[in-house]
């Protein structure tokens, strides 16, 4: 759904907060439907997307990251921004804010301003079932994920959106909550379908069509290229697989090279090189490129946040809070 929200021709912004765009309610397929016409409309020209910004101290105890794009078909531009403390300590320890800043390219107006926190965390699971939608292997019938955090929790419900056949979905964990949210979700979008919580995540990967890696930087799971079967997808979010899962696939699909190399240095050589990215994820979408070629080489595919997916998704969540009168109006600019 396109279309800008309606707003008063003033300067007054809107404010969503957590707690305002917990309560609305968007579907899986909504969202994966505004995540792909996001990425069609990058790939024909029409948005655009540079490269995000970086800042991490020498220590490593934090990272922010700033992003800016345009939205060509909403004519909406918008500014990310993403700081995470303690990434030296455990989780929950840590602290971590993210907001969206969203403006009407038309009137010159601003939209609304949100935390970015439930638009991450559908969008990057809705970008991995597009990818297996696109590049698992014909006839998929398991599903292996590793981690239950933020990202780990709906890559399942995602996943079976667009890969309804899948009959075997499998988790590795080590957090008895997370697993719990896990189940949870599931059973909340699928409550016929059925989680397996496995052990031994490496044994577990040598049975699974699709792997999708999402967990924490201190995960103990380095899932190897010799554990995937052949014609297997491994999808890459967070952490949980190896270096050599990129460097010895037959394939390799990103929904940006320019951004794996800058966020996913641990997964370069000895040499800090990487090999030659194969197709970027918004040609494969538009059809200008092939996701899998054939159904037994083993791909990789590296999920990268590209602004303009929550460009889209934010500004769907700012239409659907105009229409339910949802956040804070703040007269920032007056």
């Amino acid at each position: 759904m396109t279309g800008t929200p309606a707003r008063t021709d003033d300067k007054t912004l809107r404010v969503l907060s957590t707690s305002d765009l917990a309560g609305i309610d968007i579907s899986l397929t909504d969202v994966v439907a505004v995540v792909e016409e996001a990425y069609r409309t990058l790939a024909d020209g029409r948005s655009a997307n540079p490269r995000k910004l970086t800042v991490k101290p020498e220590d490593g105890h934090s990272v922010s990251y700033a992003m800016l794009g345009r939205d060509g078909v909403r004519e909406v531009v918008a500014i990310k921004t993403s700081y995470k403390h303690g990434l030296d300590k455990s989780r929950d320890q840590q602290h971590y804010y993210t907001t969206l800043t969203v403006y009407d390219d038309v009137t010159g107006l601003p939209v609304a301003m949100m935390d970015c926190g439930r638009i991450g965390s559908l969008r990057t699971p809705a970008v991995s079932a597009l990818l297996a939608r696109e590049c698992a292997p014909p006839d998929s019938r398991s599903a292996l994920v590793i981690g239950t955090g933020t990202q780990g929790r709906l890559a399942l419900p995602f996943l079976l959106t667009t890969l309804p056949g899948l009959d075997r979905l499998m988790v590795h964990g080590t957090h008895p909550d997370g697993l719990a949210a896990v189940r949870e979700q599931l059973h909340h979008h699928f409550p016929d379908r059925e989680l397996e919580v496995v052990d031994d995540v490496r044994a577990a990967a040598a049975e699974a069509d699709v792997v999708v890696a999402t967990a924490g930087q201190h995960t103990p799971a380095a899932v190897e290229s010799d554990d995937l079967k052949p014609g297997a997808l491994s999808i890459l979010v967070g952490h949980g697989i190896a270096p050599s899962t990129l460097q010895r696939a037959d394939r390799v699909i990103a929904t940006s090279e320019a951004q794996m190399k800058v966020t996913g240095t641990d997964m370069a050589d000895a040499n800090g090189d990487f090999p030659a990215v194969d197709a970027e994820f918004p040609e494969v979408v538009a059809g200008r490129a092939q996701g899998r070629r054939s159904a037994d080489e083993r791909i990789f595919a590296y999920n990268s946040g590209l602004v303009v997916t929550d460009i889209a998704l934010g500004h769907r969540f700012a239409q659907l809070a105009v229409e339910q009168g949802l956040g804070t109006r703040v007269s920032l600019w007056a």
